[in-house]
């Protein structure tokens, strides 16, 4: 269920500054030379440490899958689903209602079954890789809070799919796309000013030169705010992250107190410039459509292989038909199952849109060195060179030597503007 609350609900770092290599100028200025210098303040020790971390992700993601498909194996034939539904039944003979009362069951009871797989991925080994600053009491605080998020915000989605399911007959899986986007939009506009502020606490930024630099940029890329706003990230871990969230009355700048204590000014500026660069570019409407087709193309793939299986074992599992709730493990595996097998293609959508934030960013802010400092910061938990099929397959950003050199890049071919 991780996989479909993460994919709804919808969205660094470590050395320090290279102030030196700003100074890098001249008109022998070597591109692959200035990126390697970069790479190489990353010790072998930090190296093996970020790539052990980041390739450990790799198996984490299959396990994740296969694991979700053990879950829904789980409750379909040993009778779970068939348990929760009759528990919503005692609570209400009405359709939608019982729908509802399921899907809070069904969130809850995967959260048990998974728990441990989570209490290692998202606690103990993040405290193994020194990226986490919480203790066992506030991870399992956030856990609670995201938690009954999710029950809230997911069994009322459930509830309008089944609905749809009932109504809508044999296009269903139209409308179910349809909700699904729209659903999307709702969490976009929400986010930043309902849901992000229930983890951690948001505040105008206290850095007045900072700020205005900020605005700065915003105000020449017609970004419509009018402040910054800072988070208290450091309580949860030390990376680094900055956005620019919400649509319409509810876009907001935001970064967070890691970017700004663990970097210079001319880095906060070239992050800045990224995040920026995402909504000038408007990265979340082309992300709406790019995944509202792989959506529509997930849900055609449901529709497909929800009747096959049910046709098959429906007498086994007692499920009456496709609009029955107790089916709802099913349909999400198939959604797992579409979507783990379209991992390259989400990736590869992400990543060409950080890389156009990337350009934008430094064309924005100007400030090569700053980006390429934060590029080896993000390096302590990203891999910092990986093979080309790699990077594609795993990667949903820029790997770090990709990051680092287009700096490098930009420097070279802007170099006599700075001189």
């Amino acid at each position: 269920m991780k996989i479909l609350v993460f994919f709804f609900l919808i969205i660094s770092l470590f050395l320090p500054g290279h102030e030196s290599m700003a100074q890098t100028s001249g008109p022998a200025f070597d591109v692959q030379e200035a990126t390697q210098a970069y790479l190489d303040t990353m010790s072998p020790e930090q190296k093996a440490k970020s790539d052990a971390y980041f390739e450990g992700g790799y198996w984490l993601t299959l396990w994740n899958f296969l694991f979700g498909l053990f879950v829904a194996w789980l409750l379909l034939a040993k009778g779970l689903s068939n348990w929760m539904y009759q528990n919503a039944n005692k609570i209400s003979g009405k359709t939608n209602v019982i729908n509802l009362v399921y899907a809070a069951q069904y969130m809850l009871i995967t959260f048990i079954i998974g728990y441990p797989l989570s209490l290692y991925v998202d606690f103990l080994r993040e405290h193994q890789y020194d990226l986490s600053n919480l203790t066992f009491g506030a991870w399992m605080g956030e856990q609670a809070k995201g938690l009954l998020i999710g029950i809230i915000l997911i069994s009322v989605l459930v509830m309008l799919l089944y609905m749809a399911i009932r109504k809508a007959k044999e296009s269903w899986w139209l409308w179910g796309t349809g909700g699904s986007l729209a659903f999307l939009l709702i969490i976009m506009f929400l986010a930043p000013v309902f849901l992000a502020p229930i983890f951690n606490t948001y505040y105008p930024l206290q850095d007045e030169k900072v700020k205005e630099d900020i605005l700065s940029m915003a105000r020449a890329n017609d970004v419509p705010v009018d402040n910054v706003y800072q988070f208290d990230a450091s309580k949860q871990s030390k990376r680094i992250s900055a956005n620019v969230s919400g649509i319409g009355s509810t876009i907001r700048i935001s970064l967070n107190d890691n970017l700004l204590n663990r970097c210079t000014k001319e880095e906060v500026k070239a992050v800045m410039g990224h995040e920026l660069g995402h909504y000038v570019l408007n990265h979340s409407y082309k992300g709406i459509l790019s995944f509202g087709l792989l959506i529509l193309l997930c849900f055609a793939f449901v529709r497909w292989a929800y009747q096959k299986m049910i046709d098959y074992y429906g007498k086994q599992w007692q499920i009456d038909g496709i609009s029955d709730i107790r089916a709802f493990p099913l349909f999400v595996a198939l959604f797992s199952v579409f979507f783990f097998f379209a991992t390259p293609f989400t990736n590869t959508i992400i990543r060409t849109q950080e890389m156009e934030a990337d350009i934008f960013g430094l064309n924005a802010a100007r400030e090569p060195d700053g980006f390429a400092a934060t590029a080896m910061k993000l390096s302590e938990y990203r891999k910092i060179d990986p093979g080309y099929w790699e990077e594609i397959i795993f990667f949903d950003h820029p790997s770090g030597r990709v990051r680092v050199e287009t700096a490098m890049k930009w420097k070279a071919e802007n170099l006599s503007d700075d001189n």
